[in-house]
């Protein structure tokens, strides 16, 4: 397993740590999930908008290892913007967490561009 495809793997659990900081804040109800939802303030608010911004990002990012290793794109480029994307990923739940919104942003776009970049490269090198 290349690191590229490990770093799929992180990407793909990083909602789920970003939802289960949000029910540990605070005390979650699996009777009512979406009435526990509507309830949430602060942190875990900020922890759940992070899991949902996070199953957003996954599919573009997945896609572009995937597409870039197919077409045969250099793996050390691929391993490196696998490994941009999940830094990226993971310092962004830390500052949505730690309410810096500027930071988390830019943190954002350089995910975006890591997964633009594999996609990218997959079609250059495919064409």
């Amino acid at each position: 397993m290349t690191f590229a495809i490990c770093c799929v793997l992180i990407a793909g659990l990083l909602p789920y740590v970003a939802v289960g900081m949000a029910k540990w804040d605070r005390g979650y109800d699996n009777r009512d999930p979406r009435g526990w939802e509507e309830k949430l303030a602060g942190r875990s608010r900020r922890a759940h908008s992070a899991h949902l911004n996070s199953f957003e990002a996954f599919p573009l990012f997945a896609a572009g290892v995937i597409l870039a290793q197919m077409a045969g794109v250099q793996q050390d480029i691929v391993n490196v913007l696998a490994g941009l994307f999940v830094a990226a990923r993971v310092a962004y739940l830390w500052l949505y967490l730690n309410d810096k919104a500027t930071a988390r942003s830019l943190v954002w776009l350089a995910g975006l561009a890591a997964s633009v970049a594999l996609l990218a490269l997959a079609a250059v090198k495919a064409a």
